[in-house]
């Protein structure tokens, strides 16, 4: 056949209408950062200050405009690893710290100073092949690795930090209380979305005002960049200067477009930075919404240094700027040094664990579309199986089993009798699983969670083992 009668085949016309999801004109938090930082507000650390402790190095960061002072602290981890925390040093309450994902709590390594002063302060892990060298005034961190910089934080004066404030009910008591973090003339501006965010029909409420974070890194050299998935992207990430930033937020997109940075089924904020003979990683430990930008700066050949007779050239070598930006949380990251990228993905795993073993039951067929219409459907397809003799050992409801498309509840009139179902399929050894929303996350002292069992949901904890019907958040 001739190649040129072939229909053309596109899907474009089904992708899903993106304008039902928030882009980055449409995300607040993005559009109060960009504003502010276009200020080019500094920080300043109070290096003279610092204590160097057996886990920790601690120093105070100051911001020029606010007088509010951070506290920062980097570690030394086992496996070549620094760690660099920024929270506020007396929040009005607890800022959310990402529980869980840590396996244990990493093994840490004194840092020994080799150098410093008020200016500027040098850390090494004793090994001496790594350095990390902080800089007072603007703030800065440059990571060196055998007297070569090949990471810097803040080199670009990004450092952002919203703190949080007292309720509006509760300022409007203290009218004396100056607003130290946020510019009052803002708090009139709905579109910054300071204390009410609104997107269509959702309202979102920050009883303690805005509390986004964000930081940069620079990587000298690099121009290779993977990972923050998940975007139907190209495998390289992409720089961001004309488009959209690589959004990490769960969404259930149907029909999603490619070649496009909104954010789909996970998230995961670990990024690496790959060059002949170096690879580096950065992991974000942040659970909120993140938006991550990124530009890369070409090689230049060469660059005059100076003007006049004395002028001289100099290579200059690419570099990838990074930009980190959360809704909420506190800065907590980790640097992988690598430097191989073995190095680097053994360095994540001791962090957060290697890929847990599937139990049994998932490594059979699994029976499953969308949707099964309620517990006759069900019988049906599974004698179905039966009568033509195909083995299975897990069927699956997709969302219409709940009511009002609510997670952890029944259609009664759909299925009136779940466990009867479930005792059903588990009489011939086979399992009942539902489809839950991948944003979930089960934690036993949550109410929803006595409400799932009561519902007739077995839940899957963290160890496995085996289960019956199960409730299986985040995985479809």
């Amino acid at each position: 056949m001739e190649a040129a009668g072939k229909e053309e085949i596109s899907v474009e016309g089904e992708a899903v209408d993106k304008n039902i999801f928030k882009d980055c004109s449409k995300i607040a938090f993005y559009r109060r950062q960009k504003q502010q930082l276009s200020r080019r507000a500094t920080y300043q650390a109070s290096l003279d200050s610092a204590t160097i402790g057996k886990d920790s190095t601690k120093f105070q960061i100051i911001s020029e405009t606010t007088k509010v002072s951070l506290l920062a602290e980097v570690y030394g981890i086992e496996g070549n690893i620094f760690r660099l925390k920024i929270n506020e040093e007396t929040p009005v309450k607890p800022r959310y710290e990402v529980p869980d994902v840590l396996t244990s709590k990493p093994s840490t390594v004194r840092l020994i100073s080799c150098s410093g002063d008020a200016d500027s302060l040098v850390l090494t892990d004793g090994k001496g092949d790594l350095k990390c060298n902080i800089t007072a005034n603007p703030f800065k961190i440059d990571l060196v690795s055998e007297e070569e910089v090949v990471m810097s934080i803040n080199s670009l004066g990004q450092l952002y930090f919203e703190h949080l404030q007292i309720p509006l009910k509760q300022r409007a008591a203290k009218e004396n209380k100056k607003d130290t973090s946020v510019d009052a003339s803002q708090e009139d501006q709905e579109d910054l979305g300071l204390w009410e965010e609104k997107f269509g029909k959702f309202v979102d409420v920050k009883v303690n005002g805005p509390a986004s974070i964000g930081l940069d890194f620079s990587l000298h050299g690099f121009e290779h960049l993977y990972g923050i998935p998940q975007h139907a992207e190209s495998h390289q990430l992409k720089n961001t200067s004309d488009g959209d930033a690589y959004r990490l937020y769960n969404l259930d997109v149907y029909g999603y477009k490619i070649h496009d940075k909104i954010g789909i089924y996970g998230s995961v904020p670990y990024l690496l930075a790959h060059k002949l003979g170096r690879t580096l990683g950065i992991f974000w430990l942040n659970a909120s919404e993140t938006l991550v930008e990124i530009n890369t700066e070409p090689a230049v050949k060469y660059t005059q240094t100076q003007m006049g007779p004395v002028a001289a050239k100099q290579k200059v070598r690419c570099r990838t700027d990074v930009h980190w930006m959360s809704e909420s949380g506190i800065i907590d990251v980790f640097l992988l040094t690598g430097p191989t990228p073995s190095d680097v993905f053994k360095q994540y795993s001791y962090l957060t664990g290697t890929q847990a073993m599937p139990p049994l039951f998932s490594l059979g067929y699994h029976q499953c579309r969308w949707n099964y219409e309620d517990e006759q459907d069900v019988k049906e397809v599974d004698a179905g199986f039966d009568e033509h003799d195909i083995p299975y050992d897990v069927m699956w409801l997709d969302i219409e089993h709940t009511e009002g498309k609510r997670y952890f509840t029944w259609d009664k009139k759909r299925f009136p009798n779940p466990k009867r179902m479930q005792e059903l399929l588990r009489s011939k050894n086979r399992k009942l699983v539902v489809i839950s929303d991948p944003h979930i996350k089960i934690d036993p002292n949550y109410s929803v969670y006595v409400k799932a069992k009561e519902q007739g949901f077995f839940v899957r904890n963290h160890e496995g083992g085996d289960f019956e019907g199960v409730c299986w958040p985040g995985i479809y």
